[in-house]
Parts: C-alpha cells; sequence; structure tokens
C-alpha cells in the first residue's frame, strides 16, 4: 500500500498509532495509465508534473514507473516471439523478386536512354536556332550596311549636282560653276554678293554635305563600294577646293572691301579641315 511517512515522533506510542490511522484514511493511488505514455507529445517532466496530486511517496512512484517499465519490455519480447515465424517466413515470401526488380532496371534503362534521345534532339534544335539567329543579326547588319551605302551614294550624287560634276563612264567631267545663288536668304552673314561669282553659303553647304560623305565613308570601313567611289570622291574635292580658291581670289582683290569675306572664305576651308591648303592660296595670292 502506498502511503505519506512523516518521520519519527517522540511524544508518545499513542501518537504513532494516531498518524497510522489517519494515514489508513487517505485513499490509495490509482494506477498510472496506460494511454498517459502514448501522447506523441509526450514529456517526461510535463508528465511528472501532472502527479502532485497523487497520494504517494516519490519511492513508490519510482517502483511503479520501474514495474511499468520491465512490463512494456516483456511485452515486446512476447511480440518478437510471437511473431519470430512469421519473420522468417517473410523472407522467405521475396523469392522470386529478382525478376520483377529486373523489369523495372530494364524499364529505368530504357527510360534513360529516350531521355538521352531527347536531350540530344534538343540540344540539336539549340544550336540551329542559335545558328538562325546569328544569320539574323548579320542579315540586319548587312541590310544596315546597304542603306547607309545608298545613303552615301545619294549624297555624293547630291554633291556632283551641286558643283555641277557630271560622271561618264570612269571619267569625271566638270561642267562648270553656278555663278548665282537661287536662295537669297541662306546666309545672314553673306551681305553683298554682288561682283562675286561663289556664294558663301552654297560654299557652306556644299562643305557641310562633303563632310557628311566623308563622316559615312569612315563608318562604313574598307568596303568595295566605298573603294570603288574613291575617284569621285577626289574629284569632290578638288572641285570644291577651287570653288574655294576661286572665292578667295575674289575676295582679295577686293581689296579692304573684301576682307570680311575672306575671314568667311578661311573658316568654310577650316570647316573642311583643308587649313593648309587655304595658306597655301594665300602664299600663291601674295607672291602674284
Amino acid at each position: 500500500m502506498s502511503r505519506f511517512y512523516f518521520g519519527d515522533d517522540s511524544r508518545s506510542n499513542t501518537s504513532a498509532s494516531d498518524s497510522e490511522d489517519n494515514l489508513s484514511t487517505l485513499p490509495f493511488a490509482t494506477p498510472l495509465r496506460r494511454s498517459d505514455f502514448l501522447n506523441p507529445d509526450f514529456s517526461t517532466s510535463t508528465y511528472l508534473s501532472t502527479l502532485h496530486n497523487r497520494h504517494q511517496t516519490l519511492e513508490d512512484l519510482r517502483s511503479e514507473l520501474r514495474s511499468r517499465s520491465q512490463l512494456l519490455s516483456k511485452e515486446l519480447l512476447d511480440l518478437v516471439n510471437s511473431n519470430y515465424q512469421d519473420f522468417l517466413n517473410l523472407g522467405n515470401s521475396l523469392h522470386g523478386g529478382e525478376e520483377k526488380v529486373e523489369e523495372v532496371r530494364v524499364g529505368l534503362l530504357g527510360f534513360r536512354k529516350e531521355v538521352g534521345a531527347l536531350m540530344g534532339d534538343v540540344g540539336q534544335r539549340e544550336e540551329e536556332v542559335a545558328g538562325l539567329l546569328q544569320e539574323r543579326r548579320e542579315v540586319r547588319s548587312k541590310i544596315e550596311v546597304g542603306r547607309r551605302l545608298v545613303d552615301y551614294d545619294a549624297r555624293i550624287k547630291e554633291l556632283e549636282a551641286e558643283l555641277m560634276i557630271e560622271t561618264a563612264g570612269h571619267e569625271t567631267i566638270i561642267i562648270g560653276e553656278e555663278v548665282e545663288d537661287s536662295d537669297e536668304d541662306e546666309d545672314e552673314d553673306d551681305e553683298d554678293e554682288e561682283g562675286y561669282g561663289v556664294s558663301i553659303a552654297k560654299l557652306k553647304r556644299n562643305v557641310m554635305q562633303y563632310r557628311l560623305v566623308v563622316g559615312l565613308e569612315k563608318s562604313l570601313g574598307e568596303h568595295p563600294f566605298v573603294a570603288a567611289q574613291v575617284a569621285r570622291i577626289a574629284k569632290v574635292r578638288s572641285t570644291l577646293l577651287m570653288d574655294l580658291k576661286s572665292a578667295l581670289q575674289q575676295a582679295k582683290s577686293a581689296g579692304s572691301s573684301g576682307s570680311g569675306r575672306v575671314v568667311k572664305v578661311m573658316n568654310i576651308y577650316a570647316d573642311m579641315e583643308e587649313s593648309a591648303e587655304a595658306v597655301k592660296v594665300l602664299k600663291t595670292l601674295k607672291s602674284s
């Protein structure tokens, strides 16, 4: 029987017997429930804290828990012994499964082979797409070059028309120079064009167009079509320089009244990046 122990009482035997009678009136501790140990979240400290109202000594509780542990061990041993033959028969019943395993293995090998073939097809398709994309980029690049070549040729033709240059076969012939400019308000700085055969406004416009052509030529690089236009570009340059030389000669011959025009012509030489040619012309004029 589980009970509490209060220690020795030295007062009298009567008091000891009274205590024995009082302990006998306490209720018996109920056995520990098996279901309490089957909780998935079982915690020893939590479980022991729920036993504080049990009328049982700590030693009795330990003894009961020890007995419960031994009982569970015995039940587990009985379970294994009772099913030992079934465990042995389970191993024997697995005979003949090698064929199934082999079938699964062969199926997996076939599946892996199919996956490898699909991966090869995907890789081949990827290479084809990459090649097509590269071809597309090249075509776009060629189209862009073609557009710039058309623009390049159109600007050269426009310059040749402005400079009155006609091309016949591989030879370039200078037809002549336009004496007066049809655009009266082309340049506000051109105050007085009377007595001059070359318009400053037209010279500026032609030089600007020439610079655009030269810029396109550099961007196109060593293209066969560009190489074939070397003679045309050279003739355009020489014609422009002839017009500038003529304008400079006319301005110098006008004396002090033409000094402003001389500065303008020199600036056009600078825009054309032909300042050295301008200095050469000035030296020729001074020596003559």
